[in-house]
């Protein structure tokens, strides 16, 4: 699962509808900062966990991701690094940001505004009140096969990823907050003492 954790996170690929592209494109050219409390729901052929936690948003290029339950987990982007700590296991793992986020998700979140330049993005279908887009990276990039937004009243509500091996992975977005003040601090990250620190 933390396997699946930061792969959500350094994925590529997505899905959509008719009104999701207007309230896709409203949501990420009207968001400079963004936070929210998530459910992230992993489903394979014999297993289902469940993870939740909050995020934090600062665009261009800053973002963090704290797992609470069941697990601690950290994943801090500042612009340059990504840092993902793992409290369980004792470790830190750095990595070139942009190399590590590539078109994934979560560079499509906290990236610029250049969408359509980097994805090819179309609408899917509503499902209540939930209109949902998909938007495929026009590099190729195999992490995930399809990941879906779902928007609802300009707010990015939901994304569904599903990957090559038969897993979809859920994430419900709830208290969601745009453009409020976020601390810069929240995207620094300094390893902790006696911690192993592995990558690039």
């Amino acid at each position: 699962m933390k396997k699946a954790l930061l792969g959500l996170l350094l994925a590529a690929t997505l899905p959509v509808h008719a009104a999701a592209l207007p309230q896709f494109k409203a949501f990420i050219a009207g968001t400079r900062t963004l936070a929210a409390d998530f459910t992230q729901t992993v489903s394979g052929k014999q297993r289902q966990e469940t993870a939740h936690g909050t995020m934090q948003i600062q665009r261009p290029g800053k973002l963090r991701w704290t797992y609470a339950q069941p697990f601690e987990q950290l994943i801090v982007g500042d612009g340059k690094t990504l840092w993902l700590y793992d409290k369980e296991l004792a470790q830190v793992t750095r990595r070139d940001q942009a190399g590590a986020l590539g078109n994934s998700p979560a560079a499509l979140l906290a990236g610029s505004n250049a969408i359509e330049r980097d994805y090819q993005l179309r609408e899917v279908g509503k499902t209540g009140k939930v209109e949902w887009l998909a938007a495929s990276p026009k590099k190729a990039d195999n992490t995930f096969e399809s990941i879906k937004m779902g928007f609802s009243a300009n707010q990015l509500v939901e994304m569904e990823l599903a990957d090559s091996f038969g897993n979809v992975t859920r994430i419900q977005f709830k208290n969601l907050q745009r453009n409020v003040k976020v601390n810069p601090a929240q995207f620094r990250f300094t390893p902790p003492a006696g911690v192993d620190v592995v990558g690039e």
